[in-house]
C-alpha cells in the first residue's frame, strides 16, 4: 500500500502492521474510506484523524474487520467437536485452548459452550485474544443479537443464554470459562503448549508471507498432538512443510502426543 504517512499513523496509534495486509484489498478500502470521510489526499486524511478522536476509532474498527456469530459454518464445528473427542480426550485432558482474533466473543464463547457438553464438569482452559480493545470490551460483556445466535440450537439457547426482549446474554458458566486478552498476530510474541488453535477468516486478509509466519508460529505454539482450526474459504497449502498433517477438511494436526 502506497501510503507511507498513514502506515505510520496505523502503527504508532493502533499498533498495527499495514505491511501485512494484502496491498490491493487494503488500497481498495482505505481508498473507499477516504473517499467517504472527505479528505482530500493522505496527508489531509492523516491530519484528520489525528484531530478526530471518533474518525480515527472509527477507521480503527474498519480497518480490524469484526465480523462474527455463534457456531459459524455449523457443521464445521460438528466436525471439530468430532476431532476434540477423537484427538484430544478432553475427558482425561484439562486442555488449553487458544481463540485468536475473537472479535466479538461469539467464537470463544461457542467454544466454551462444545467443551461443557463434552466435559461439562470439567475446567479448560480458553484464551481469546484480539487486536481490537473496543471489541474486547463488547466480547466480555456477553451480549448478541437473534442474528449472533442464529446457528445455535434452541435448546443450547435455553441452556447457556438468558433471552431478554431481544438481547442474548451468555450465563455466567461460560463466560467465566473465557479469558480474554489483546494480541496482534503479526507483532507479538504467542504464548505457547496449546491443545487447540482457532483461528477463522482472519488471515485471507494478510499476504502469503504473513499467513505463512502466522501458521509456523501456530504450529510453535501447539502441543504434540494438538488440533488448528481455520475458516471455511482458508486452505494451508503448504502445511505439510510446516510439519501438520490433515485431521479434517479445515483442520490440521500437530503430529505427535498420546
Amino acid at each position: 500500500m502506497e501510503y507511507p504517512m498513514l502506515e505510520r499513523y496505523v502503527l504508532d496509534e493502533y499498533k498495527m502492521n499495514l505491511n501485512a495486509y494484502k496491498s490491493k484489498q487494503l488500497t481498495r478500502r482505505v481508498n473507499s474510506f477516504m473517499s467517504r470521510s472527505g479528505a482530500k489526499n493522505e496527508a489531509d486524511f492523516v491530519k484528520m484523524l489525528k484531530g478526530d478522536c471518533a474518525l480515527s476509532k472509527k477507521f480503527k474498527d474498519y480497518l480490524t474487520i469484526n465480523v462474527s456469530e455463534f457456531f459459524r459454518n455449523k457443521d464445521m464445528f460438528l466436525q471439530l467437536e468430532e476431532s476434540i473427542k477423537k484427538y484430544l480426550a478432553p475427558d482425561k485432558n484439562s486442555l488449553k485452548i487458544w481463540s485468536a482474533a475473537c472479535s466479538i466473543g461469539a467464537e470463544p464463547y461457542t467454544l466454551g459452550i462444545i467443551m461443557d457438553k463434552l466435559t461439562p464438569n470439567k475446567k479448560h482452559s480458553i484464551l481469546a485474544t484480539d487486536i481490537d480493545t473496543t471489541i474486547l470490551e463488547t466480547a466480555k460483556k456477553g451480549i448478541y443479537t437473534k442474528n449472533d445466535v442464529k446457528n445455535v440450537d434452541d435448546y443450547l439457547i435455553k441452556k447457556y443464554f438468558t433471552v431478554d426482549g431481544e438481547k442474548y446474554i451468555i450465563k455466567d458458566e461460560i463466560k467465566n470459562r473465557v479469558t480474554f486478552k489483546r494480541h496482534d498476530l503479526i507483532l507479538d510474541k504467542y504464548e505457547t503448549g496449546f491443545d487447540l488453535i482457532v483461528c477463522r477468516n482472519v488471515v485471507i486478509y494478510f499476504t502469503q508471507e504473513a499467513k505463512n509466519k502466522i501458521f509456523q508460529k501456530f504450529y510453535q505454539a501447539m502441543k504434540p498432538g494438538a488440533l488448528l482450526f481455520i475458516g471455511a474459504t482458508e486452505n494451508i497449502y503448504n502445511y505439510r512443510e510446516i510439519g501438520f498433517e490433515k485431521a479434517s477438511t479445515f483442520i490440521y494436526r500437530k503430529p505427535g502426543g498420546n
